[in-house]
């Protein structure tokens, strides 16, 4: 999976008995820990440093959404694909095998060029950072 621009996992603090991974992007951090003491020393620490606020429990990050349940934990991109389809008004189309005729050749120098590419170019980036968590789509996007 490539890693948003600017996202940096680190598991910078080992142990034999714990490990701490670091997950930062731009002013949000992650902490997660096998040892609940050294984490919340960690989180002093970096109180301590930078005057952190502590939002417990991860529940949303970078278009994922946690959902803890008793044995595990569900990541989903529902939120995020509901709000892609309603930023490129499609909320209103049906599902396709595919839209495009397979009898069609596609040609790099022929048709219309877009008149806005970055419209186009910032779908194709959503859609490859769904394909993470959905590698089902892959092949479509």
């Amino acid at each position: 999976m490539e890693l948003p621009q600017g996202l940096v996992v680190d598991s910078g603090h080992q142990t034999t008995e714990s490990t701490i991974y670091v997950i930062v992007y731009a002013d949000d951090v992650i902490l997660t820990e096998t040892n609940k003491e050294e984490i919340e020393e960690l989180k002093a620490f970096l109180h301590e440093s930078f005057k952190i606020k502590d939002l417990g429990k991860l529940h949303y990050f970078l278009g994922l959404e946690i959902f803890y349940k008793a044995d595990g934990v569900v990541i989903s991109q529902r939120k995020f694909v509901l709000d892609l389809l309603k930023e490129y008004n499609c909320m209103d189309y049906s599902s396709l095998a595919s839209q495009l005729d397979p009898a069609v050749n596609l040609k790099a120098k022929e048709g219309t060029a877009l008149t806005d590419p970055t419209y186009y170019r910032k779908l194709i980036r959503k859609l490859n950072f769904l394909t993470s968590t959905r590698i089902d789509i892959a092949y479509s996007v």
